[in-house]
């Protein structure tokens, strides 16, 4: 299924507003239990049992970590992802009361990090919760601000992030950690199987093939599948940090376009600016294949691997087009 989303801005300034976070950070202060609402994944429940006889709050600043958290807790944990809506621009999402409150809450926190969610990072400093867990993706991987910060479009990354999370739940509730552990086996090898096939499958026939991306989301997916990322770094990250690229780098791709340097073309449908709308329009006119991803999980209500898998079929197929194999 193609993704239909909300187009976004093309300006993406990290913003925090002062007022709503001291607004929150009062909330929270005030009120110490977890009043979110929102579910992510189909494993999330606050159904108590196991070893502990409590449920493990957990909170994740984006939906798709918060979906592999609620997968791999079951039972056992009751997860809130703060960014939900696909419509929403996680780089300069503003927090509320009530995500503070869910913050000073959890007992497990799931931030990406690498400058991607600096909001969750000042929500995090503002509400230390005792004995709070916290997890950021960028710190696991080995990725400093200034980096890619969208470490869920890589494979290895993602099994990273499940290993973690997994040793996590284990030493915040021992007495499960046997349930953790069928949990990740079951997720790992059963639930991510398409996901892992499909990934396999692109690389094994299409590695090597040269492609052109909207900004610097698909670099990461782009490796793990072994594609070759021919559009300038420096447009990829202008526009993934909503800058204007320069107009070397449109020249650039424009002839890599016409020239059809590029089998396949991939962007975000969340952040379509009038330079990618163009690339895009031109693309199809060359006969060059054109594949969507999103930033978030869409529909909103979709897991991780629903989400993924999805795209990736759609990648698969546009490859298979572009090249014939």
């Amino acid at each position: 299924m193609s993704p239909v989303v909300t187009a976004l801005s093309a300006q993406r300034p990290v913003r925090i507003a002062g007022a709503v976070v001291v607004a929150a950070v009062t909330a929270a202060t005030a009120t110490a239990c977890s009043t979110a609402s929102t579910k992510t994944g189909d494993a999330a429940t606050t159904a108590t049992g196991g070893g502990s006889g409590k449920a493990i709050q957990v909170v994740a600043g984006e939906n798709f970590w918060g979906s592999i958290a609620s997968q791999i807790g079951g039972s056992r944990v009751h997860v809130t992802s703060i960014i939900t809506n696909p419509a929403t621009d996680p780089h300069d999402y503003e927090p509320t009361a009530t995500d503070a409150r869910t913050v000073a809450g959890a007992r497990y926190a799931i931030v990406n990090g690498i400058g991607y969610d600096a909001w969750a990072d000042k929500l995090l400093a503002a509400n230390p919760g005792s004995g709070r867990t916290e997890l950021k993706v960028g710190d696991l991987v080995g990725i400093k601000p200034g980096g890619n910060p969208h470490r869920w479009y890589s494979p290895e990354d993602v099994h990273k992030v499940i290993g973690k999370i997994t040793a996590d739940y284990k030493k915040i509730d021992p007495a499960d950690a046997a349930y953790f552990d069928q949990q990740k086996t079951t997720f790992e090898t059963k639930t991510l199987g398409g996901y892992n096939k499909l990934i396999a499958d692109i690389k094994a026939k299409y590695a090597g093939t040269p492609i052109g991306a909207s900004e610097s989301i698909v670099t990461p997916l782009s490796d793990g599948l072994g594609l070759k990322m021919l559009t300038p770094e420096t447009f990829l990250d202008a526009m993934s940090e909503g800058s204007d690229p320069t107009a070397k780098d449109k020249a650039t791709i424009d002839q890599q376009i016409k020239n059809k340097q590029i089998k396949l073309y991939v962007y975000n449908s969340q952040n379509s600016t009038p330079d990618v709308q163009a690339q895009v329009k031109e693309a199809k006119a060359q006969g060059i294949p054109v594949a969507t991803v999103t930033e978030t999980l869409t529909p909103a209500g979709a897991t991780f691997q629903q989400w993924q898998t999805s795209q990736l079929q759609g990648i698969e197929q546009a490859l298979a087009k572009a090249t014939g194999k």
